[in-house]
C-alpha cells in the first residue's frame, strides 16, 4: 500500500453473535462502504475486548481493537483516515474514542471523526421516521410500541427523553423509549404505558445490535425481570421484535451520510 491509502475505519463495541454482526454491524459496513466508492477502504475494529477474545476463540477470527487498527492503518501507509463509529451518541463510549484518537494524529496526514447516530436534530428526526416506518405493522390503536435503549450516566443520555419528544411531535403518543441502566426506566415507561388504553405491547431494542440486553433483558421468558415478563404481568399481550437498528435500511443511510461528510471535511 502507498501514502495515498485512504481508509475508513468502522468502530463498533461489537457483538459475540455471527448473525447479529452479519446482520447490523457489517450492514452497516456495507452501506458505508457503498457511499464512500471505490477508493476508499474500509475495515472493522471492536472496542470490546471481551467480545474480540470471544470470537477469536470460537470462530477462529480476529477482529481488531481500536489501538491495533490504528497501528495497522499506520503500518499500511494510510494517509487519508476517517473514523466512523456506530455508536448512538457521544456519550462515555465516544469520549474514550476521541481520546484514544487524539494519540494518533500525528501519525496520519489526515484524520477525521464522523458523528454518532443521534447527533442533530436532523439524525434524531430521520431515526424517528425510521422506527416508524419499521413498526408500521403493529399499528393497531391499540398497541404501545416501546423501544429498549442501553442508557448512561452520561449527560448525552438526555438524548432517549429528546427522541421521545421528537416522536410525539410526529405525532406518536403510543411510542415510548426506555433504558436498561438509566433513565426512563423500564418502571418509568410501564408507568406511561399504562396511563394509554392499550391491550398490546411490541418491544425493540433501541441499540444498533439486537445482543444480550435484547434477548435477555427484554426478551426473557425465563427471567421474571425482563421486560417481556414484566409487560406480560400486566396483563397485555406483548411481543418483542428482535432486531438491530443496524437492519433498518434508513439508519444504515444516516452513518453512511455520516461518514461521507467526514470524508468531505478531508477533501476540501
Amino acid at each position: 500500500m502507498n501514502k495515498t491509502e485512504k481508509e475508513i475505519l468502522v468502530v463498533s463495541f461489537g457483538t459475540a453473535s455471527a448473525e447479529s454482526r452479519r446482520l447490523n454491524i457489517e450492514a452497516v459496513e456495507s452501506a458505508i462502504r457503498e457511499a464512500a466508492g471505490g477508493e476508499w477502504t474500509v475495515r472493522r475494529c471492536f472496542t470490546s475486548q471481551m467480545i474480540i477474545n470471544i470470537i477469536e476463540k470460537r470462530e477462529g477470527v480476529h477482529v481488531d481493537n481500536i489501538k491495533e487498527a490504528l497501528d495497522r492503518a499506520e503500518t499500511d501507509g494510510v494517509s487519508k483516515l476517517v473514523v466512523q463509529p456506530t455508536h448512538l451518541m457521544n456519550g462515555l463510549e465516544y469520549d474514550k474514542l476521541k481520546g484514544v484518537l487524539s494519540e494518533y494524529t500525528e501519525r496520519f496526514e489526515m484524520i477525521a471523526l464522523g458523528d454518532p447516530l443521534l447527533t442533530s436534530e436532523e439524525d434524531l428526526s430521520r431515526v424517528a421516521d425510521a422506527l416508524i416506518a419499521a413498526s408500521a405493522g403493529y399499528e393497531d390503536g391499540e398497541t404501545a410500541l416501546v423501544f429498549m435503549g442501553h442508557g448512561t450516566e452520561a449527560a448525552a443520555n438526555s438524548i432517549y427523553h429528546r427522541m421521545q419528544t421528537v416522536l410525539s411531535e410526529k405525532g406518536k403518543s403510543n411510542y415510548y423509549i426506555g433504558t436498561v441502566e438509566a433513565e426512563p426506566s423500564l418502571d418509568d415507561v410501564i408507568e406511561a404505558v399504562k396511563k394509554g388504553k392499550y391491550r398490546r405491547v411490541v418491544l425493540r431494542p433501541l441499540m444498533l445490535v439486537a445482543g444480550n440486553h435484547a434477548v435477555n433483558d427484554m426478551a426473557s421468558a425465563d427471567d421474571p425481570e425482563s421486560w417481556y415478563s414484566r409487560f406480560t404481568a400486566e396483563g397485555y399481550e406483548t411481543i418483542c421484535v428482535i432486531e438491530g437498528l443496524g437492519q433498518i435500511p434508513a439508519v444504515r443511510e444516516i452513518y453512511a451520510d455520516h461518514a461521507h461528510r467526514a470524508i468531505a471535511s478531508l477533501e476540501f
